[in-house]
């Protein structure tokens, strides 16, 4: 019998793990896809989810219910996640050009020569256009664009305003299509 998600968070409040663990099942294969967009690699992305999780068991007191649990678990791991890229940033304070982007540990099959040269641009440039994109528009964009989710549910998981997540998305919109201009139409 399918527990529902109410009665999980009931059970878990009370300190029982194996309700916690339906809670970590339901939700933790979406919250790895937003970490691993949002900090681009797999061991990042693994440990915004361990974190967010951890984070959430110890403040599941502290949920109330106006906002769906998802949700709720979407804003800890994009918080999460974009505090580790900003330590990250100032730790290291950028990497060569030359570093691994998300885009390069997408596995594809092997396209023609042309087309694989057209491609390997097409990522270096995707890749540097979201790298100047502040955290917010980042999140915003990823949550909007690849997560599908609402203009109210990314406002709610970055804890900002509706007007605040529209902006942030078309700033990130306009950032990106000025950096792939060069690229439109070239396949035509």
């Amino acid at each position: 019998m399918q527990e529902t998600e109410a009665a999980a968070i009931a059970r878990a409040r009370t300190g029982d793990g194996d309700a916690f663990r339906v809670l970590v099942e339901r939700h933790s294969r979406s919250v790895f896809r937003l970490a691993y967009r949002l900090t681009g690699n797999e061991q990042d992305a693994e440990d915004v989810v361990q974190e967010s999780f951890l984070r959430a068991y110890r403040q599941l007191e502290k949920y109330d219910g106006r906002a769906g649990f998802h949700t709720w678990l979407y804003r800890i791991a994009a918080n999460y996640a974009l505090d580790l890229l900003r330590s990250r940033k100032r730790m290291n304070q950028r990497k060569d050009e030359g570093g691994l982007s998300m885009l390069d540990n997408i596995p594809t099959p092997e396209p023609p020569a042309d087309r694989a040269v057209f491609s390997s641009q097409m990522q270096q440039r995707l890749a540097s256009a979201m790298a100047v994109l502040s955290e917010q528009e980042r999140a915003a964009f990823v949550l909007r664009h690849f997560e599908g989710h609402s203009i109210d549910e990314i406002g709610e998981a970055l804890g900002v305003g509706e007007s605040a997540t529209k902006n942030s998305i078309f700033r990130a919109v306009q950032k990106l299509r000025r950096a792939l201009e060069p690229f439109v139409g070239v396949t035509r």
